[in-house]
């Protein structure tokens, strides 16, 4: 396999390349739309009749389509190739003039608050209106912590020299970094695979390396995580949020409880997931205890089985079709249609992701493959994201808003279904073992990991509030909270102290990572649920609660699966799963002897 025989994505959907003249049309024409909603609509939003009222909604979500096609296209642009300047300044100049031109459209979900309930309830009479009440009805969940108009003009004009600013030195910087082991340069995305490598000394000089980058751009990555989190806390502040934490959760439309709730449970379960699981795999590395760049090492007696990309695609599509042979249908679009780039390159941002685009376009997939296991269970994640986009967006453009809790719900669902699929076609207790052991490994990473990440957040947002953090206190939270989460059988010390830094989300999307562990728990459910064949026409049901994660709220979603998150046995039944899988790799270790 070689990164010319991957796919890469085809943006000419969108634009031929940042000097397409329709760039700079569309650009227009996001202006314009703009100002004809306040020179139609600004001030006179309570005066309007439903008929109006629709129009203006409409207006504005015409414009947010146009919105979404100029800066993904930028983004997306960007992100293959983040060493070309001429790339990042365009992404930089597409989101300064969005920004500018955005500004005539703030007074509309201001003045949509406005509204007295009982204009509001009139206006959702007209059954038009009503296709909007989703939207509408997240729209006016903010309204305590909405400024004035002016106020709200400022902010948008300010993130952009502020957090977005942050953000993108944060991008940049972590782009060029380059790492060395053993003569050969690496960047961040090739890095982290060496530490899933089998050799133990490459996996342990990859460690080393990793940590010791990461510590000689600290200084910068300390001081931009301190500007985020302050940035951050002067918003919420002049908001009226009373913590961090609120505005994601009213955003996600979970309750703060529900969130300590899920907090605690995972908290409860270190010890018998992860402090039990570490217990065997160091056992199985021949340790008495592991390092830190050992957690997702390999067994040393795995297949070491590397995938072609066309196997890949075979083993995931395969697992979609045997569960819903709809949902391979829209899966197999992405391929079909140059929907996803693969290769890893010089210059490409690590990891993957899915981005959403509005109905008139498609969601778009990025990868880092390599050909390990990880990466099929990777591409199963992505896809997962990409077919979820595709059923949701029928709910109309505002409407399609999922939250992040639910965002997560499809991806880890994609990759359990690859995972039972692989599972299935094994009749050998040591490959079995392995597989079993590189999913729970993985389960720890996103329920237990994420909640560890999570409390960091938490700790370091709480701390921030009395002054600026060193270098060395974040560290310190650090390792404390990882000791905590890990438990006695991982060694966690000053070669991985300065690890929370490549967590980009943290400087991203501040208390996003919980909706990890929410959507594995949540997942873990489900598919106990669909395993027990309790409920009738399962697949279908889950099709169309995907396709309705913009439009209703978690716990209404999860009703006809006969399930309850805000019973705290909820979260139990998921990580019970995780001890599920335990169970079985201690069973299948004592056979193997």
């Amino acid at each position: 396999m070689t990164k010319s025989n991957l796919p890469a994505w085809d943006l000419t959907d969108l634009y031929s390349g940042i000097d397409d003249p329709q760039v700079a049309k569309d650009l227009e024409q996001y202006n314009k739309l703009n100002q004809k909603l306040a020179d139609g609509y600004k001030g006179k939003i309570a005066k309007l009749e439903p008929k109006n009222f629709l129009a203006a909604v409409k207006l504005y979500e015409q414009a947010g389509i146009v919105a979404s096609k100029l800066g993904i296209f930028a983004y997306l642009n960007m992100v293959t190739q983040m060493n070309n300047q001429k790339a990042v300044a365009f992404y930089q100049n597409i989101n300064e003039k969005m920004t500018e031109y955005g500004k005539n459209a703030i007074f509309f979900t201001l003045e949509i608050n406005a509204l007295p309930e009982a204009k509001f309830k009139a206006l959702l009479k007209d059954k038009d209106v009503a296709f909007y009440k989703p939207w509408l009805s997240k729209v006016r969940l903010f309204k305590p912590y909405e400024l004035a108009e002016d106020m709200e003009a400022l902010l948008a004009d300010k993130a952009l020299t502020s957090s977005a600013a942050w953000v993108r030195l944060y991008d940049e910087t972590s782009a060029k970094l380059k790492y060395v082991v053993d003569g050969k340069e690496y960047n961040d995305a090739e890095i982290g695979k060496l530490m899933q490598d089998k050799d133990p000394v490459l996996r342990e000089k990859a460690g080393k390396e990793l940590n010791r980058v990461q510590k000689e751009n600290g200084e910068l990555f300390t001081f931009i995580y301190n500007m985020i989190v302050k940035d951050k806390a002067i918003s919420d502040e002049k908001r009226g949020f009373k913590s961090p934490i609120a505005s994601r959760n009213l955003d996600n439309m979970v309750e703060d409880e529900v969130v300590e709730a899920l907090a605690k449970a995972v908290q409860a379960k270190y010890k018998s997931i992860a402090g039990r699981f570490y217990k065997l795999k160091a056992k199985w590395l021949g340790k008495d205890k592991i390092q830190y760049w050992d957690r997702n090492a390999p067994l040393p007696f795995a297949d070491d089985k590397a995938y072609g990309w066309k196997e890949s695609v075979d083993l995931v599509l395969n697992a979609y079709n045997e569960f819903s042979p709809k949902l391979r249908q829209v899966a197999e679009n992405f391929f079909s249609h140059n929907w996803i780039d693969v290769p890893p390159r010089k210059g490409k941002r690590s990891g993957a992701f899915a981005m959403p685009m509005p109905s008139p376009y498609h969601p778009y997939l990025m990868l880092n493959f390599v050909g390990k296991q990880n990466d099929v269970l990777t591409l199963a994640h992505e896809l997962g994201h990409g077919c979820h986009m595709c059923l949701s967006i029928k709910q109309g453009d505002l409407n399609d808003d999922t939250p992040l809790t639910l965002a997560e719900v499809a991806s880890v669902f994609g990759e359990m279904l690859t995972f039972q699929s692989l599972l299935r076609n094994l009749d050998d207790d040591k490959a079995k073992l392995c597989l079993i052991a590189s999913k729970v490994n993985d389960m720890i990473n996103t329920s237990l990991r994420q909640i560890a990440f999570h409390i960091f957040e938490t700790k370091v947002h709480a701390e921030r509030k009395k002054g600026e953090l060193s270098q060395e206190r974040i560290c310190e939270i650090w390792l404390e909270v990882m000791r905590e989460s890990l438990g006695d059988e991982v060694i966690v010390d000053d070669d991985s102290k300065y690890i929370w830094s490549i967590v980009s989300h943290f400087y991203h999307s501040p208390f996003y990572v919980y909706a990890y562990s929410f959507a594995d728990c949540l997942v873990n459910s489900l598919y106990q649920v669909y395993r027990e064949n309790s409920v009738p026409d399962f697949a279908n049901k889950y099709l169309t609660m995907l396709s309705e994660t913009g439009v209703k709220r978690y716990d209404e979603l999860l009703k006809p699966f006969g399930l309850d998150a805000h019973d705290a046995s909820f979260w139990d039944k998921g990580l019970g799963l995780i001890e599920e899988y335990i169970d079985q790799l201690e069973v299948l270790d004592k056979k193997l002897g």
